[in-house]
């Protein structure tokens, strides 16, 4: 009797390559995603489920698939996926994140081209019966410098087509060495200094509570009359309604948009502007990326049903991996997300994890993959992944390296990411797993012992030792409406370094970080966001 083929469903159209792609060891099956009720059904005895855009993969979805293992998106962007729902029912999720690199960065090169020639207005213009040759004289890029705020992936891309034209490339990324950026022919700067240098900015960063906004009214002042600015890569890196003041003042000459705060962007004030080149999120609408796209997550679901090592896989490492190891994946990449927060821009030179405790017999190479994934996440534009995370860091000149030893004076088992930072610091977060229900703790932080339950949003402090300033803190917080759920202090000595880790309820609002920094003259004020 042969062994039933496990099933995998098409919930969108998928080009025949990605068909081709997954072989014949399955059951393929098609199904309309759009249709609620149709993918309830269909999605019911799967083992893997492909999709695109259209199909939401959410909480009700997952709950309803009793054999699901793997949600693919052909794609780089999961919105439509539950990732935390996933997670919890043991679901891989995996994605395409590399599939759109080059037509992402042609785009925005289109964008370059298109602003500096005034292409679009133009073609408006003698589409309407006009002809007004002296009204859209443009410039020459040769020459000009363009400024590249993240050179990850896509980034390093557009570097090496502008340089193509003769432009000279400067960037800004706190993350990269200076070694990687001269490997590209690039020379790095701080922002405030590319801004003011660059006759073309282009922003290629992820969108994080640190990076939303980083482009908005303070910046453009700084940028020359004469530049333009394009944004091809998250929606929010540019403040929206500071853009279309700056473009309307003249502070800035041009801008080339791609993606959106709200998307579909169909009110947006900037769009209607003469110095706008708009575009409605095309950065991987080409035939060649979509098939990339589809093909790679095709081999990631045969790699995900055999029980490989899945190197896209967004939330579990994929592998046979220990099943006393496998809860440590998520609190690992925790602790190097926290550790990323609290160096906050300042560059990294070293990441080490260790592993103390009864699985330190075990193999962890996946806690260290994890470690290093969280280190990367939040802090450059490319899309990390368990197994791409040590390239990143080979690329940037992180050192990284995994040491165990069975012996944990105060836990079963303890995770610890320390690292150096280029300025000379050296910096350390430590976790672990209590209970049956293996709640995930922080326990040290800043070389200081503490014990709290790890939250989506925390706030670190490090200020030196004195009365009076916990109800400070608690004043400051509360004067900006901000719930306390939690709170551990620690000090080495009396009058000494001191830490405070807060769990609040809600991301803090613009400004109160700052405030409440300088109301307990911390030394260190950091707020670090969880959330998936």
């Amino acid at each position: 009797m042969s062994q039933t083929k496990p099933v995998v469903l098409l919930a969108e159209e998928l080009s025949p390559a990605t068909v081709e792609a997954l072989g014949p060891d399955f059951e393929i099956r098609s199904a309309d995603g759009a249709n609620r009720s149709e993918l309830l059904s269909a999605i019911a005895d799967v083992d893997a489920i492909l999709v695109r855009s259209a199909t939401q993969v959410d909480a009700e979805a997952i709950a309803a698939a009793k054999n699901l293992k793997v949600i693919a998106r052909a794609g780089v962007g999961l919105d439509n996926v539950d990732i935390k729902s996933a997670t919890q029912a043991g679901v891989m999720v995996v994605n395409a994140p590399t599939s759109n690199v080059i037509s992402a960065a042609e785009l925005t090169v289109g964008h370059i081209v298109a602003a500096s020639r005034n292409i679009a207005a133009a073609s408006a213009s003698l589409k309407a019966g006009e002809w007004k040759r002296s009204k859209y004289t443009g410039v020459e890029l040769f020459e000009k410098t363009a400024g590249i705020i993240g050179l990850g992936r896509i980034g390093a891309l557009v570097a090496a087509r502008l340089q193509g034209f003769g432009m000279n490339v400067v960037a800004y990324d706190p993350y990269v060495t200076p070694a990687r950026a001269q490997q590209l022919g690039v020379k790095l700067l701080g922002l405030d200094e590319l801004l003011g240098t660059a006759d073309f900015i282009t922003i290629h960063m992820p969108r994080t509570p640190e990076t939303t906004g980083m482009i908005s009214t303070a910046q453009f002042a700084k940028m020359k009359p004469s530049a333009f600015v394009f944004n091809v890569a998250r929606g929010g890196l540019i403040d929206e309604d500071a853009l279309y003041e700056a473009l309307v003042n003249k502070t800035i000459a041009g801008a080339g948009i791609d993606v959106y705060v709200k998307e579909p962007a169909t009110d947006v004030r900037f769009i209607a502007l003469d110095n706008v080149t708009a575009t409605p999120h095309l950065g991987a609408s080409t035939e060649e990326a979509q098939e990339k796209a589809g093909i790679a997550v095709a081999k990631s679901v045969r790699l995900a049903l055999a029980g490989e090592l899945v190197p896209d896989a967004v939330n579990v490492a994929g592998g046979v991996i220990d099943e006393n190891v496998r809860p440590g994946i998520p609190l690992a990449e925790k602790l190097g997300r926290i550790f990323s927060a609290l160096a906050s821009g300042e560059r990294l030179e070293s990441v080490e994890l260790n592993v103390a405790g009864e699985i330190a017999v075990k193999d962890v190479t996946s806690l260290k993959l994890a470690a290093l994934k969280g280190v990367f996440t939040d802090v450059v534009s490319d899309q990390v992944s368990y197994v791409n995370a040590p390239v990143l860091a080979e690329q940037r000149g992180v050192d990284y390296r995994l040491t165990t030893t069975e012996v944990s004076e105060d836990y079963r088992n303890q995770l610890t990411v320390s690292g150096a930072l280029a300025n000379g610091d050296q910096l350390s977060v430590a976790g672990t797993l209590t209970g049956p229900k293996q709640i995930q703790k922080l326990v040290g932080v800043f070389g200081q012992e503490v014990e709290i339950p790890l939250t989506e949003h925390l706030l670190v402090l490090k200020y030196t030792d004195r009365p009076g300033v916990v109800g400070t803190l608690g004043r400051a917080l509360g004067e900006a409406n901000v719930n306390i759920a939690g709170m551990q202090v620690s000090r080495a000595d009396q009058g000494g370094d001191a830490v405070a880790v807060v769990t609040i309820d809600n991301a803090l609002p613009e400004g109160v970080l700052e405030a409440v920094a300088s109301a307990v003259e911390a030394s260190t004020a950091r707020e670090v966001n969880l959330e998936d």
